[in-house]
């Protein structure tokens, strides 16, 4: 049976509701059906991006969604990306290239220019596929920012397309947060929503059936599916730092949770390494002992400078290399490990210089021009010339004599950095753990020669296949009520 809609949206009661994941299911399951399907977020807030193949940025979550679609990752899949660079303010970037930095009102008065952004990628999309299945973000119950909404409801009636609501029973309250959310929306918003799905249910669905039942009765919508808690995922997150795991390997890697930390998504494959016990310090925890710590990707590298000064880092990164422990700084990272960071224009916050850690002979100035790309070469610390591919996401340029002993070579050329005493590497390389043989050549490099290693790949397209199998009953639901 042909999928029926040209156009359908996943929204939310609350934000983690499992937007992401169920429009990744979807995309893959209509995938397997042989439709044409292209995932789209209209307004995305977070620091994991992703390099498109057309040379720009977007969210992570819409990067993974074209995985499951099976199609290219484009800019018109995430035409809005806002990348938070304080608690007031964000890096605005439209159709994959920064437009400028805004603070929260000003880009609220932007929205009305950012929602034909919007419209126009929707469109390209509609020419170019069968299906687009459309996230929305947060909740469509943000009274407070329903005027010029483009995320949500107002992206929704713009384009007059049916919504799925899809609420988080783990956390609990979930009637309480459907017949909530339909009672903040309009008449006409409420006539849209098709129907409800339960997500991450676990224990006995004869006990939940009553509670279905009443919601149906109070609200005269159906509940299209219930879909169970899956354990074990590795699926790219969009934004917040998933939970730590229960220790497992011998050999620690420590990170700081930085403020304003990007691209976290470098440590997935570190997770799921069996031999690798990893750690995200969070503000004011005791730094414990490691024999790796990587210092993160940034989207404010001096204002998180001075977060690690605050909290003791330098002293503690001082102490580690004293006893020959390695370090690696990725991105924002790679720059604090350099004499100083200078920001003349003013690009993540007020102008002005910064004194790094030091630990590396380079100086980096924050510019207006972003490079983005998708890289691939070889690791030059390691005697096997271990391949290596990932992507570039960065402002500033860094210059300095630690570049005479290059970490990678890149499409070609020389990139990165490994100290004298080789106890130190830096690179602007994010995605630099995810293929087999560069994590185990890393991991050599630090000290930690296992035989186990980890795919990501095969990992995601699993994890993947799950939640599109365990979705099935929604998409037989969505074929039936049409």
């Amino acid at each position: 049976m042909p999928f029926p809609y040209q156009t359908l949206m996943v929204q939310g009661t609350t934000s983690d509701a499992g937007k992401s994941t169920v429009v990744a299911a979807l995309c893959r399951l209509l995938k397997r059906q042989g439709v044409r399907v292209a995932p789209f977020k209209p307004q995305n807030m977070a620091l994991n991006s992703a390099v498109t193949e057309d040379g720009g940025e977007i969210g992570r979550a819409q990067a993974l969604q074209a995985i499951a679609a099976g199609v290219p990752a484009h800019t018109d899949m995430n035409p809005i990306l806002l990348k938070p660079s304080s608690d007031i303010g964000a890096q605005v970037i439209i159709h994959g290239k920064v437009r400028a930095e805004m603070n929260a009102r000003d880009y609220h008065q932007y929205k009305t220019v950012a929602m034909q952004a919007v419209l126009e990628s929707h469109e390209r999309l509609l020419q170019r596929y069968d299906c687009v299945m459309v996230e929305g973000a947060g909740s469509p119950a943000e009274i407070n920012l329903r005027d010029r909404d483009i995320a949500n409801m107002g992206f929704a009636e713009k384009v007059d397309c049916p919504v799925v609501l899809v609420a988080d029973i783990d956390r609990g309250g979930v009637f309480a947060h459907i017949v909530g959310t339909l009672a903040c929306l309009s008449e006409s918003e409420r006539k849209r929503t098709i129907g409800f799905v339960i997500n991450r249910f676990r224990g006995d669905i004869k006990l939940l059936e009553p509670g279905l039942e009443w919601l149906e009765q109070q609200t005269g919508k159906p509940v299209l599916a219930v879909l169970p808690y899956l354990h074990g995922l590795f699926l790219d997150a969009e934004d917040a730092v998933q939970p730590v795991q229960a220790a497992r390997g011998a050999f620690r890697v420590v990170v700081p949770s930085l403020p304003r930390m990007s691209n976290h998504t470098d440590f997935d494959a570190l997770r799921a390494h069996p031999d690798v016990d990893l750690r995200f310090v969070r503000q004011g925890e005791p730094i414990p002992a490691a024999d790796l710590i990587i210092l993160p990707g940034s989207k404010n590298t001096r204002g998180d400078l001075e977060w690690l000064r605050a909290y003791g880092w330098p002293e503690q990164i001082a102490r580690h290399l004293r006893y020959g422990g390695k370090v690696i700084g990725i991105c924002g990272g790679f720059q604090m490990l350099g004499r100083e960071v200078t920001d003349p224009l003013g690009m993540e916050g007020k102008a002005g210089a910064t004194a790094a850690l030091g630990l590396l002979d380079m100086t980096t100035e924050m510019r207006p021009e972003k490079r983005l790309a998708q890289v691939q070469g070889v690791c030059a610390f390691d005697e096997a010339q271990a391949p290596v591919s990932g992507y570039e996401i960065h402002m500033g340029v860094s210059t300095g004599s630690a570049f005479a002993t290059p970490a990678f070579t890149i499409d070609g050329r020389p990139e990165g950095a490994l100290s004298v005493d080789g106890q130190i590497l830096g690179t602007y390389l994010h995605g630099l753990f995810d293929t087999p043989q560069a994590i185990g050549a890393l991991l050599r490099w630090a000290g930690l020669d296992s035989q186990n290693t980890v795919d990501t790949a095969a990992l995601r397209e699993a994890s993947l296949d799950r939640i599109a199998d365990a979705t099935q009953p929604l998409l037989d639901a969505l074929l039936k009520l049409k």
